[in-house]
């Protein structure tokens, strides 16, 4: 059964027609085309698909994109400024080589974004608690020592 959806993200509008079994990250990817959120295990587990909805952290891959009507959904698309500049967070990862093939990158990135707009990331010692994106690569001290700098500049209120 196909249905209507208005799928807003990143502050751009998409209508789109889908059957009603699609998931979020299926529309994301492939009605919308941004290919930046990744599919990794598709069962909820992993966090490469996460994105934020309306403020909070979800995997994409297990929510459907009809039950997302009107909502406003992030995308790692949406980090850097319009100008293509950079968010402090993604500077980050570069500075302490955060990533390896950096296939999870994204979905890292938006579990660390997420957390702080909940309010369940707000200090250093919160990242092992707050930040669940599982990766084969290992880089989970670099992406610990990035979070901690990106924290560490907000609340000194440089970024």
């Amino acid at each position: 059964m196909k249905t209507e959806t208005r799928l807003i993200i990143n502050g751009t509008t998409h209508d789109i027609r889908i059957d009603a079994s699609v998931s979020l990250l299926d529309a994301i990817r492939d009605v919308c085309g941004l290919y930046g959120t990744k599919k990794g295990c598709d069962h909820g587990l992993c966090g490469a698909c996460t994105v934020i909805i309306n403020g909070e952290r979800r995997v994409s891959c297990l929510t459907l994109a009809a039950s997302h009507d009107q909502d406003e959904i992030k995308t790692i698309e949406g980090v850097a400024s319009l100008d293509g500049a950079l968010h402090p967070l993604q500077k980050a990862f570069i500075n302490h080589d955060a990533f390896q093939c950096g296939y999870c990158t994204p979905g890292q990135i938006m579990s660390i974004l997420g957390g702080i707009e909940e309010g369940s990331l707000s200090k250093v010692s919160e990242i092992p608690h707050s930040v669940h994106n599982m990766c084969r690569c290992g880089c989970y001290d670099n992406i610990k020592k990035a979070t901690a700098e990106y924290l560490v500049a907000r609340k000194e209120g440089r970024s």
